[in-house]
């Protein structure tokens, strides 16, 4: 895969950019998501005042999270689908952001290490960009099934 990865924060160890390009990389071997080499995205880490104000302007919700997905292939209201079968170029799946003190703060309250709730939170947000959500029980079960099994197999149990 192609990816690129933005640390805004500057605060990230060369680890923890190799290690969210590694789980990347290895959850899109999975068998059931089965990536091309040559698809692309991006992951860019920034800190809580930036992805309030992007969650705020894109989700409505007026309150820093910790990832947010943008799907290239989902469709909006009154949106053309994007197609790219046929087509001679790569397949970019989207962009996600992450919060760098959330990841901090869930891994405090969930007494995991900071790896692991990153770990979490990317493959959190490669699922949504692969069409995956947790709307539903029976989505969020499916969602939550395969990212687990991600993370255990990559050895980011917790």
């Amino acid at each position: 895969m192609d990816i690129t990865i933005v640390d805004k924060t500057e605060k990230l160890t060369t680890q923890q950019l190799e290690l969210t390009s590694d789980i990347i990389e290895f959850a899109s071997k999975d068998s059931v998501l089965n990536l091309s080499d040559d698809t692309e995205m991006s992951v860019t880490f920034v800190n809580n005042e930036e992805i309030h104000r992007i969650n705020h302007q894109y989700r409505d919700k007026n309150a820093p999270t910790d990832v947010i997905s943008f799907a290239l292939e989902d469709e909006g209201m009154d949106e053309m689908p994007i197609i790219f079968e046929g087509l001679d170029i790569p397949r970019n799946i989207g962009d996600i952001i992450v919060s760098v003190e959330k990841i901090n703060e869930q891994a405090t309250e969930f007494n995991h290490s900071f790896e692991r709730e990153l770990g979490f939170l990317v493959v959190h947000g490669f699922l949504h960009l692969n069409g995956y959500d947790h709307m539903n029980e029976s989505d969020e079960k499916e969602m939550f099934d395969l990212q687990r099994k991600i993370l255990d197999d990559y050895g980011l149990k917790r």
